[in-house]
């Protein structure tokens, strides 16, 4: 074998030698005490704001040779703020019930056989993640606290971040006396740790994308391990006729321009007939002012005709950025057709002061999250109380919406007798 190909079956394995690693430190994990495991979530926190500078010389590094999307680049973009959100989180985390087990149920059958099903950690989760490097710190914290082992992937636009987050991770690790092996970076930034991590089955038990579309689409098409992903996050907020009008502006400009880069901001908004032609103006001049352009339908250029003309693919289209798109509907129903057809089942939201025209929506709605009066942009672990996430989930198995602790567990059943046996 040549030297090329030794170096390159090394590099092929190394996933697989970081999973087995996992996989022992995950039994020590899942049998450590709480006080432990906060006591490292503590440690990992602290370090994060004592190396808060070498974190944002590593992101500024990341940043000099960034050069896509302005989207993009602010979720990669480390700032003061954001580390100490990261902290924070930690902390929030540590402060969190102990999701280990926890009795979900219990009975006692006939025969007086007690039968419990009890919580207990997945094991071994991969994340493969792009631009966002807090999403390494956010995920770590919750396999720690939840009693998982956790390999990361991040992409090679945020890779130095990436590893100076990792470095206060261990640190806290280190402290609490807990295997550092528990969170694992892999060793490059090379596309090959992707397709390693896609094919370990029965090595990584749990595998969660996070990016762009492109890269989701190929683990859930590839992956050979169970994943926990969304698409898109291509949301919507839905004016009613019986919504109160500052209130409908107040949540559509926060929804969209809050930070537009966000799954859950909204990319299409929805307003009903009766209401948008004294709304509609005014939340595009609002929109306008925070400097959002739109795609709108015909109906929706005949109250506003500057608006630019929307195409079909327009309203498939998660935008990531300042651009809205905008229809014009004819009550509750047409507004759930149209979720239908276009959304990615993430998040929708219905602005109204009827609760029966509430109720039709969210109960209609077949998405992970929908909401009744508030932003679409709260759809985020950190807003439900988790903590922290690790994504949204939008599938119908396992978990949807924000990833926390409670969708990092499975169960088993503990079966206690006194000597019975089966007839």
């Amino acid at each position: 074998m040549s030297a090329s190909m030794k170096a390159e079956t090394s590099e092929t394995n190394a996933i697989a030698a970081m999973a087995r690693e996992a996989r022992r430190a995950a039994r020590d994990l899942a049998q450590s005490p709480t006080s432990v495991r906060d006591k490292a979530l503590w440690a990992a926190s602290a370090a994060l704001r004592e190396r808060k500078d070498e974190i944002l010389a590593a992101n500024a590094r990341d940043l000099e040779t960034y050069s896509g999307t302005e989207s993009f680049r602010d979720r990669l973009t480390l700032t003061e703020e954001r580390i100490e959100a990261m902290a924070r989180g930690l902390e929030d985390m540590a402060d969190l019930p102990d999701p280990l087990g926890r009795v979900l149920a219990e009975w006692t059958r006939p025969n007086g056989l007690k039968i419990r099903r009890v919580a207990t950690p997945v094991g071994v989760i991969g994340v493969i993640y792009e631009s966002r490097p807090n999403v390494g710190a956010d995920a770590a914290g919750l396999a720690i606290k939840s009693g998982n082992s956790i390999i990361l992937r991040g992409g090679s636009e945020s890779f130095y971040s990436a590893e100076a987050i990792h470095a206060a991770m261990i640190e806290g690790l280190r402290a609490a006396g807990l295997p550092e092996a528990a969170v694992q970076v892999a060793p490059s930034a090379d596309r090959r740790h992707v397709a390693d991590m896609m094919s370990a089955a029965g090595l990584i038990d749990l595998l969660i994308p996070r990016g762009g579309k492109s890269l989701v689409e190929r683990v859930q098409n590839e992956a050979r391990v169970p994943v926990l992903a969304h698409a898109e996050g291509l949301c919507h907020t839905y004016i009613h006729s019986g919504a109160e009008s500052q209130m409908a502006r107040k949540i559509v400009a926060n929804a969209k321009m809050r930070r537009t880069g966000i799954c859950g901001s909204t990319e299409t908004l929805l307003i009903d007939a009766a209401i948008a032609p004294s709304l509609l103006p005014q939340i595009v001049e609002d929109l306008s002012t925070l400097g959002c352009d739109f795609r709108a339908d015909a109906r929706a250029r005949e109250i506003v005709p500057t608006l630019p003309a929307a195409s079909e693919a327009d309203f498939a289209t998660e935008w990531l950025g300042a651009i809205l798109s905008v229809a014009v509907v004819d009550g509750v129903d047409a507004a759930l057709d149209h979720i239908a057809h276009y959304g990615s089942a993430h998040t929708e939201s219905i602005v109204t002061a009827d609760e029966a025209a509430a109720m039709r929506f969210m109960s209609g709605v077949d998405s992970a999250v929908v909401m009744w009066n508030a932003s679409t942009q709260f759809c985020d672990g950190g807003e439900f109380g988790f903590g922290a996430e690790i994504g949204i989930a939008t599938g119908r198995v396992h978990a949807r919406g924000p990833v926390g602790l409670e969708q990092l567990m499975t169960y088993k059943y503990e079966v206690i007798g006194t000597g019975q046996v089966r007839s």
